[in-house]
């Protein structure tokens, strides 16, 4: 790109690094305005202000934490908790006042993958061409309706009808999050925030709400299950209407944010070279996505750490009372595999953030904890109960190498296209895993559910393979991508171009993947 005349530079100007861009003259990427990420555009028609300072950019990024965390952070988890209720339903009467036999109730887990597969890519289109935010609230809104017609489910058709229609809705939480939260952060800081967004508090909340209607007396009109879906609707559908009017979908539309506020909160993300929106659909960057090596190598990833997800998901309470605890007992001692996924998740991925350029390697660290906690259920007697829960509560660290996994998809993939349709299969993997996960679990071998548990030993090892692999193909990709750099000058004002000009990692030679 040709620089612009030294008298034309003393106009208002854009600086980012060694980079300038002129006011107004978004021609001047030399792009078509279909290819122009709206980031760029805002940039350059939006009033000029002086260079952010460190200690500025901090304050920005507290403002944006205190605003934008919360509110993903309990969608994520509101959301989860509807999934997760049928697993303490359970313990309260769901299946013996609705007749379910032999693996019906697997199948009321894996049901709910199978409607996510159905709506995934759907929903992946509405999510690029509509604002994200908005559809991801719309879609919450309709999850929390379909908990709350659980409660009126008498039989197993009428269960896995509404199971499905709730997975169709909640397929987009994954990939909405995951798009939301790299349009508003760099790279460095998408690990922790990945951490506390998709923190397992699921499990806390759900144990307190299970813990509380647990006292509801037998004379009540209701079972207590359907009490429990009425409560768990009624919160996230108040959730859900109140975050659709309240949650900006980018910097640009932050109602919290001042004018040069929005300003800086956009440029900074420059440098990630991932762009924040573009609304148009390109088949180019479809194609890309579906023959990239490493999307199906996080896709295989994310079936294979969501197969134990699946598993637990659905038998977790049940895998406490078999061990001899009340349904109430057991509702409470379920509340520290919540504390147990938020820690492990929190902690590998602030050692992802800080640990530069080291993710795979703390991905592998990060499975090796699930594979101690599935040899001590494995290997100590049943009736070692203290021995039994702490290699149940060691399981529900997986979480830790999910969330990694995330973020590593967030900061190597860049084009709004591609991002959007990687984010896709790789909750598609997300929920084959579910799928599978609770078909391990065989009504024929319970208790001590034996085939479930060979099954998560084995696919964490999968996940350490897997992640040694992307390691590699990343280091390749890098080490061609400096070669064809040798002798390459002026670089800074094209990565800048780059970063806003939605163009995908594959088409941007400065483009370097964090492994």
């Amino acid at each position: 790109m040709s620089p612009a005349p030294e008298t034309e530079m003393e106009k208002k100007v854009v600086p980012t690094r060694d980079v300038e861009i002129e006011k107004g003259e978004v021609e001047s990427l030399k792009l078509d305005g279909k290819d122009i990420d709206q980031a760029a555009a805002f940039l350059a028609n939006a009033e000029q202000y002086p260079p952010l300072t460190p200690e500025a950019e901090k304050k920005l990024k507290r403002k944006i934490d205190r605003y934008m965390i919360p509110m993903l952070f309990l969608t994520a988890t509101l959301g989860a908790v509807d999934k997760v209720a049928q697993s303490t339903a359970a313990i309260y009467g769901l299946r013996s006042d609705t007749h379910l036999v032999g693996q019906q109730y697997s199948w009321l887990g894996s049901i709910l993958s199978l409607g996510a597969l159905v709506g995934m890519f759907p929903s992946s289109y509405l999510l690029h061409r509509l604002p994200s935010a908005k559809y991801l609230c719309g879609c919450s809104m309709f999850w929390s309706a379909m908990t709350f017609m659980l409660a009126a489910c008498k039989s197993w058709s009428a269960l896995m009808a509404v199971r499905f229609l709730m997975g169709a809705a909640e397929a987009i939480i994954v990939p909405g999050i995951s798009l939301l939260i790299a349009g508003w952060y760099k790279k460095s800081e998408q690990p922790p925030r990945n951490a506390i967004v998709f923190a397992a508090a699921s499990s806390v909340i759900n144990g307190f709400l299970s813990w509380a209607v647990g006292h509801i007396p037998d004379s009540a009109p209701l079972a207590i299950w359907q009490y429990l879906f009425i409560m768990v609707g009624s919160i996230s559908m108040a959730w859900s209407i109140f975050v659709f009017f309240a949650m900006p979908d980018s910097p640009m539309n932050a109602w919290f944010l001042t004018p040069e506020e929005k300003y800086h909160a956009v440029q900074r993300l420059a440098e990630n070279q991932t762009g924040i929106v573009n609304k148009q659909w390109k088949w180019d960057q479809v194609r890309e996505a579906m023959v990239d090596i490493k999307t199906w190598i996080i896709f295989f990833f994310n079936i294979a750490i969501n197969i134990p997800n699946g598993g637990l998901t659905t038998f977790s309470g049940i895998l406490i009372s078999n061990l001899g605890f009340t349904s109430v007992q057991s509702s409470l001692l379920s509340m520290p595999t919540g504390v147990m996924s938020t820690l492990a998740s929190f902690i590998f991925s602030t050692i992802a953030a800080r640990w530069i350029n080291r993710r795979c390697l703390t991905c592998i660290f990060a499975c090796l904890i699930p594979i101690m906690g599935t040899a001590i259920v494995y290997g100590l007697p049943r009736d070692n109960i203290p021995g039994q829960m702490v290699g149940l509560y060691f399981l529900y660290t997986y979480f830790g190498p999910y969330v990694v996994g995330i973020s590593l998809a967030q900061a190597n993939t860049a084009g709004h296209t591609k991002k959007t349709v990687s984010y896709a299969v790789l909750y598609i993997g997300y929920a084959v895993g579910n799928l599978i996960g609770p078909q391990t679990f065989r009504a024929s071998q319970a208790p001590a559910y034996t085939g479930g548990t060979v099954a998560m030993l084995v696919c964490y090892c999968v996940c350490i393979a897997l992640m040694a692999g992307y390691w590699c193909v990343c280091r390749i990709h890098n080490r061609r991508k400096e070669a064809a750099a040798i002798g390459s000058v002026g670089l800074s004002q094209g990565e800048f171009a780059e970063g806003f000009s939605d163009l995908t990692d594959w088409e941007q030679p400065s483009f370097r993947y964090i492994s």
